[in-house]
């Protein structure tokens, strides 16, 4: 049992993870996805679930036990290797807040009819007076909290409007019609790649949560921030499904806002306005503040805000810049979660292998069951990812 004290920053910590991965490419995936898979989609989402908790679970025991960050863990692991994730969640992240930059625009355009280029200023101004806040952390935790709920309780007035087969949507999660080996390596790639498994953790060593006398409630954190994310995937998954269900077809450039549109009419585009600015605003939040952290800046707050800033900042430049070129955000987050999928099992195989290490654990001893759900997470990561490296390869 977590202490009074410590309760809000686990659940901030878990917010903050699930509201990192519900971005607009996590929108977007499961909007094509479901109109590409109907309702076999709840399989993915399902499998994809299982395995985001043996990998999460894993990873925030190991940080939150050792004290140590995903670099640190990674440079005694494998020395130097740490500086190789570094870099690879900086560029990353980067990728995608450029998408996140350009679904703000998306939604108050939507929402507001604002211009995409205000829509982006707007929305990177505001992320950088969240982190100016003299109480940084706790505003981030508040807006975590309050804009993830929102997210699912308007998609669930979509969903109650589509009227989905949900008896079709439940069977179809255990008994799929088709399985689609790549929509899964994007979706685990989507809720825990690059930095989303590691931003909820580093919040809690942030806010002192960590040693093994707090297991139990990092466990519960950690479990949670997935069952947040999963229970948003599912209920938009619905939600499309309710509209694809009835032959419609959906815009590829702006999946999202049609089905909404399609399943709710008007009320429902501007709900899907909504619904994507607040999973844009709160990626870009959580990707900067979460690449921040892997830099040794920690014990210096006012470098660690201004190093925050200015990615917001750097962000907002290239998307700007970007859009001169006339570029499409949705490719490009489809791809990232994808590539974030098939790097994953190199850097969560450090991690699994971080728990028995006793330099960094010290007395504690990683159990059997942690492990063996760690390790199966491990090799459906391993497979999946060699499989849509397969298929990737010329015939």
């Amino acid at each position: 049992m977590a202490a009074p004290s410590n309760r809000g920053i686990l659940t901030g910590a878990a917010f903050l993870m699930a509201v990192s991965a519900i971005g607009p490419g996590f929108l977007t995936q499961t909007t094509q996805f479901t109109a590409e898979l109907g309702a076999s989609l709840a399989f993915a989402i399902l499998l994809s679930t299982i395995i985001d908790i043996g990998a999460q679970l894993t990873t925030w025991r190991v940080i939150c036990v050792s004290r140590q960050r995903g670099q640190e863990i990674a440079n005694v692991v494998l020395p130097g290797f740490g500086h190789v994730v570094t870099a690879v969640i900086l560029v990353g992240s980067l990728f995608f807040n450029i998408g996140n930059l350009g679904g703000c625009a998306l939604g108050l355009e939507t929402l507001l009819n604002l211009p995409q280029a205000w829509g982006i200023v707007v929305s990177a101004a505001l992320a950088v007076g969240l982190f100016l806040l003299p109480a940084m952390l706790k505003g981030v935790d508040w807006v975590a909290k309050v804009l993830g709920a929102g997210m699912i309780v308007v998609t669930l007035y979509v969903v109650v409007s589509t009227a989905p087969p949900l008896g079709e949507a439940l069977l179809r999660a255990v008994a799929p019609e088709t399985i689609n080996v790549d929509r899964i390596v994007t979706l685990i790639g989507g809720t825990i790649g690059g930095y989303i498994m590691f931003s909820g953790a580093h919040r809690l060593l942030d806010g002192g949560v960590a040693g093994p006398e707090q297991l139990a409630a990092v466990t519960e954190a950690s479990v949670r921030g997935i069952l947040i994310a999963g229970a948003m995937r599912f209920v938009l998954f619905l939600a499309v499904l309710g509209v694809v269900a009835r032959g419609a077809t959906l815009d590829r450039d702006r999946p999202v806002f049609d089905a909404f549109q399609q399943g709710a009419g008007d009320f429902g585009y501007y709900l899907s306005g909504l619904v994507f600015w607040s999973a844009a605003i709160t990626s870009v939040i959580g990707a900067a503040y979460t690449s921040v952290s892997f830099l040794p800046v920690q014990d210096r707050p006012r470098r660690r805000t201004g190093l925050i800033v200015a990615f917001i900042l750097l962000s907002t430049a290239l998307t700007l810049g970007l859009r001169w070129f006339g570029w499409q955000p949705t490719p490009l987050l489809i791809a990232a979660g994808r590539v974030n999928g098939l790097l994953l099992p190199i850097v969560f195989g450090v991690v699994l292998l971080a728990a028995y290490r006793r330099d960094l654990m010290g007395s504690y001893r990683h159990p059997l069951w942690a492990g063996c759900f760690g390790a199966v997470a491990l090799a459906a990561t391993v497979f999946m990812a060699g499989w849509s490296i397969w298929t990737m390869l010329p015939r």
